[in-house]
């Protein structure tokens, strides 16, 4: 039915998931922090998973939805896609956050091994795509390996949080989040996370039917699947980060705000598992392009340089940010040229 709207409709649904996923971002993201402080959890785990994790689900459902209907290229683009767009999205709250440089003043050595582990789990498609076409049951065992090495991840993210073997070095630019009066451990939380889990299915909702409407978008008007899974459904489904990563700068929660993207961008190579398994034609690492080839590397280059900002802690760079966010968005931006002039 959807596929059957007009071009004004369609655009007009389109922005409206958009903004029903950005709404729901916001309020997931106070529920996130309210849950992090009564539970113990932790900014960094709070963002990397739970709140990565419910962001990322109308991602999820775009690529699987995508991957189920034969078109991986669509599937695989908007999940790397969406890795270098909320990467970039740091760049831009570093714009907002005045007082020093945002990974300067978020150091948290949780969010240096999710990079780490998010580096890992980047290279596992790269070396399924260069490697043999093999799958069992349509599934590579590259996503066997991708899923349990994420969860072992998950698990060694939340000892590191615990129980540091180093802690970075204290500076009065240095921000930490503490707890409200109204949210301090052990108050209930049973509310928050209900609200919580609701807002998620809406988000998954909205997901839906921005994969719908973007595979009508390939179809009625012959744009390439990396195009719109790249530069459309991945940016637009990767909003509730951007949200979500302001929203959390302007609360102070700087931890959150950086393990959100690391943690979601984490979350989001699950994307690839999910639409490995959906797609019924083999694995799906073989049938993507040179083009989403190069997304997944561009993500890998940001991430790269990302870790490198949170290591070295600059408190001031190129008009006031870190040279690690003018990096990141100069890459981001040579990626956007090529698949609009070369791909």
């Amino acid at each position: 039915m959807i596929q059957e709207l007009s071009l004004p409709l369609l655009l007009g649904l389109f922005a409206l998931a958009g903004a029903l996923v950005v709404a729901a971002s916001i309020r997931a993201t106070a529920l996130a922090d309210v849950i992090a402080d009564r539970t113990r959890l932790g900014e960094a785990l709070a963002g990397g998973v739970l709140l990565g994790g419910a962001t990322s689900l109308s991602g999820v459902v775009v690529s699987v939805t995508g991957a189920a209907g034969g078109d991986a290229s669509f599937a695989v683009s908007n999940a790397v896609g969406g890795i270098a767009a909320q990467t970039l999205f740091l760049a831009i709250a570093d714009l907002l956050h005045r007082n020093a440089n945002l990974e300067h003043a978020a150091a948290e050595p949780a969010n240096l091994f999710q990079a780490v582990m998010l580096l890992i789990l980047l290279s596992l498609p790269v070396a399924a795509m260069a490697g043999p076409d093999i799958a069992f049951a349509g599934v590579h065992p590259v996503s066997i390996v991708m899923f349990l090495a994420y969860l072992s991840g998950v698990k060694l993210s939340a000892e590191v949080g615990k129980r540091p073997m180093w802690r970075p070095v204290e500076t009065r630019d240095t921000r930490h989040d503490e707890p409200e009066a109204d949210n301090a451990p052990g108050a209930p939380v049973l509310r928050p996370a209900l609200i919580f889990a609701a807002l998620v299915a809406l988000m998954g909702l909205a997901g839906w039917v921005i994969s719908q409407i973007g595979s009508t978008f390939i179809t009625r008007f012959g744009l390439t699947s990396s195009l719109v899974g790249a530069l459309i459904t991945a940016v637009i489904t990767s909003l509730p980060e951007l949200v979500t990563t302001m929203v959390a700068v302007r609360r102070g929660a700087l931890q959150l705000a950086v393990g959100g993207i690391i943690g979601g961008n984490t979350f989001d190579t699950l994307f690839l598992v999910f639409s490995d398994i959906a797609y019924r034609d083999g694995s799906i690492f073989q049938a993507v392009g040179m083009t989403d080839l190069y997304w997944l590397a561009t993500g890998m280059l940001m991430t790269a340089i990302l870790l490198g900002g949170l290591i070295l802690r600059q408190r001031r760079g190129p008009a006031r940010i870190g040279i690690e966010s003018v990096l990141m968005m100069a890459v981001y931006g040579c990626a956007v040229a090529v698949e609009l002039f070369a791909g």
